[in-house]
């Protein structure tokens, strides 16, 4: 099997069961935290050609990044008596009431790639995600491991605050660094998991750490953020990849190509099909009544420059990102 034939079935791992046109009367609103990265317009593409596999009506509205935008979607979604929501939430408070207004619909609320508070476990039927603590110690051991023992000051680009996400893997890499004192984080601020953000976040980092000669490695929460950073150390004249080392998370398109050109290390894959795993799991308890487990965890996948880059690229540049 070649490698893009891996990357493919890897996309659709993890389903639970096979299904074809039952699903056919089925209509599924899925409220999209927006477009802020590479990874997350891939999901989208991604989760629109599942629901086409299964022949769902599948009706995805756009968040722009506020909360407020994805409780009226869900409002919406209820009032025209959906079969299930799929939600990846902006952040991960500030749900009780609109997912309390859902159950008593009697509506199934699966969440996507992102979890809530854990007082909320009750309102939603599974969360398919990847584990995004491990995916952070992930990270920083292999910042360790490259490391080798040399003072390493690491700046860290952080999620949006108060996604589940940016708070576990920042609390994964701390986790990965823990036991080697000669790496640690010297700066750390959000970049909002955009490009735009992460090359000014960046930018500020450079200047306050003597024009960058004070940072060894630059640790982002995504790979848009990194590609920003990556602008940003070469036009302050630095050699990312070489000079400043970088790893980053979700192994979208571009970062391979950086890798390609020697200027990123090291990514860990997050995959952009969740929605497969949720189609089935909502089509298995609406027909069958099976209860998924309360999480569906999605398989990461650490990538380096040695992992042929440019072929890694050739096979994910048609996903959707």
């Amino acid at each position: 099997m070649n490698l893009r034939a891996l990357l493919l079935a890897s996309a659709v791992s993890g389903t639970l069961f096979s299904v074809g046109a039952q699903a056919a009367d089925m209509t599924i609103g899925f409220s999209q935290i927006g477009s802020e990265s590479g990874w997350r317009a891939a999901e989208t593409t991604v989760s629109k050609a599942e629901a086409k596999k299964r022949n769902i009506n599948f009706k995805i509205a756009d968040a722009q990044q506020k909360q407020e935008n994805q409780i009226k979607a869900i409002r919406s979604f209820v009032a025209q008596g959906v079969d299930a929501i799929f939600l990846a939430p902006v952040v991960a408070t500030g749900w009780d009431s609109v997912l309390k207004e859902a159950k008593e619909a009697k509506i199934p609320v699966v969440l996507l790639d992102r979890d809530i508070d854990p007082a909320g476990k009750d309102l939603y039927l599974t969360a398919v995600t990847s584990d995004s603590v491990h995916e952070g110690k992930v990270a920083g051991e292999w910042l360790v491991k490259t490391a080798a023992g040399k003072p390493c000051n690491v700046v860290e680009l952080q999620g949006t605050v108060g996604a589940s996400v940016a708070t576990n893997r920042k609390k994964g890499f701390e986790d990965g660094i823990a036991g080697a004192s000669n790496v640690k984080i010297v700066r750390s601020q959000t970049g909002d998991f955009t490009r735009a953000k992460g090359k000014e976040v960046m930018e500020s980092f450079i200047k306050a750490e003597g024009g960058g000669k004070n940072i060894c490695a630059v640790y982002a929460h995504n790979d848009d953020m990194m590609v920003g950073a990556i602008q940003a150390m070469k036009e302050a004249g630095l050699k990312p990849g070489t000079e400043v080392l970088t790893v980053s998370i979700d192994a979208v398109p571009d970062i391979f190509k950086a890798m390609a050109a020697g200027e990123a290390n090291a990514t860990v894959e997050l995959t952009p099909n969740m929605a497969g795993p949720a189609f089935d799991a909502v089509i298995a308890f609406k027909e069958k009544g099976t209860v998924p487990p309360k999480w569906i965890q999605t398989e990461s996948k650490l990538y380096t420059q040695a992992d042929n880059p440019m072929a890694v690229y050739e096979a994910k540049k048609d996903l959707g990102y």
